[in-house]
């Protein structure tokens, strides 16, 4: 699904100070994946996130995806790819204050630049239902745990019916329990429908949790 071959990122500070974030780093994420990378805090792993999610381009390398070379597509390809192919999922909900459960989850369907062959109300209603708070629909965020958030938070990363979601530090915000139901959540969604989930974590027991762990430190892999 995902391929990366020889990539680096490097940051210039300033004129003379050069940062590698990643450094010729290669790997791979087929498809139906439930995978983790987990490193420590400035291990590259979020740089490594950004470019897999489509977010930031390598310095130098190729990132493809499903064999489409991504440094050959025109921004508007990639702004789709982006809405279309991936869904993201992130520690601070990111959820709209000012919009209810269901107007956040139905937000990526209002950009999409395609006709949906489905409707996106109809989904959004069967993921709150699925994630077991359908009641909460008229809700806005302030009014519901870091728990149900989190879950309104995975219903919009699905509303497009992504190939692949990526979950930056999903638990971090959430008690021990919590975290747990919202792991035992994404496991079920790449088990039953068959979605390639990759979770970027620096807690061993969250990555332990999936079937596949990539370990990366200084921006290198770690064979």
């Amino acid at each position: 699904m995902i391929t990366l071959n020889n990539v680096s990122k490097i940051y210039q500070i300033d004129p003379e100070t050069k940062f590698a974030a990643l450094e010729d780093v290669s790997l791979t994420i087929k498809d139906g994946e439930f995978c983790s990378i987990v490193g420590p805090s400035g291990s590259g792993k979020s740089t490594l996130m950004h470019i897999i999610g489509l977010l930031d381009l390598p310095t130098s390398g190729t990132v493809k995806i499903n064999d489409l070379d991504v440094s050959k597509v025109s921004d508007n390809r990639l702004s789709a790819l982006r809405n279309e192919f991936i869904g993201f999922v992130f520690q601070q909900f990111n959820l709209l204050p000012k919009l209810t459960v269901l107007e956040n989850i139905l937000l990526p369907s209002i950009y999409a630049r395609r006709k949906l062959d489905y409707d996106p109300l109809s989904h959004a209603k069967y993921l709150l239902e699925r994630f077991g708070i359908p009641e909460k629909e008229k809700s806005f965020p302030n009014k519901l745990s870091g728990g149900q958030q989190q879950r309104v938070a995975i219903a919009r990363s699905l509303i497009m019916k992504p190939k692949l979601v990526l979950a930056d530090e999903p638990t971090g915000n959430l008690d021990t329990k919590t975290g747990d139901e919202i792991m035992k959540l994404l496991a079920e969604l790449n088990k039953g429908e068959k979605i390639t989930i990759a979770i970027v974590t620096h807690e061993p027991d969250v990555a332990a949790k999936t079937k596949r762990m990539i370990k990366i430190r200084d921006g290198k892999i770690e064979k």
